[in-house]
């Protein structure tokens, strides 16, 4: 079952790279306080999360900011070099850039798959996810787990 309205998130471990260093965080130190836009991708550097997906938060960072968000973080399936890397490649400027390389976030939020089949084995479903101070005040999921329609940067904007 997937994370909901209401729901508190997971304290689980995340990553991210602080002054060029890997750091293993609390995702409630990072995504627990204040309000955060999270936004999830299936992988770092594929064509929908880095042609479609994230190109939106990062042009709309500051449209999004300016509406009372505190945080946007963008998490994935991947290594914290990776996610590193691609926040650089993709121009992230402040978009947390959060790796979850062994699905434990995901797992808890209920939004894992399998993409095996697309050579990429346990991944994240993409979403996005407003939350207040460590609570769920709206979840966007993709249907089919993949598309890009509801999760985008316009529609949570839409919605804040």
């Amino acid at each position: 079952m997937s994370i909901s309205v209401g729901d508190s998130l997971p304290k689980v471990e995340v990553r991210m790279m602080v002054d060029g260093a890997p750091v293993t965080l609390s995702s409630s130190d990072v995504l627990g306080a204040g309000r955060v836009v999270l936004f999830a991708v299936p992988g770092a550097f594929t064509p929908g999360c880095s042609k479609a997906h994230f190109p939106g938060f990062v042009e709309l960072a500051s449209n999004i900011s300016a509406a009372g968000v505190d945080t946007i973080a963008c998490l994935s399936v991947n290594d914290v070099f990776v996610m590193d890397a691609w926040g650089k490649a993709q121009g992230a400027g402040e978009i947390l850039m959060l790796a979850d390389p062994d699905a434990a976030f995901t797992k808890a939020v209920g939004m894992d798959v399998d993409a095996s089949g697309f050579g990429l084995g346990i991944r994240s479903k993409r979403y996005a996810l407003v939350v207040k101070n460590g609570v769920v005040e709206a979840f966007l999921p993709e249907e089919d787990g993949f598309s890009v329609l509801s999760s985008t940067a316009e529609c949570v904007l839409a919605g804040l």
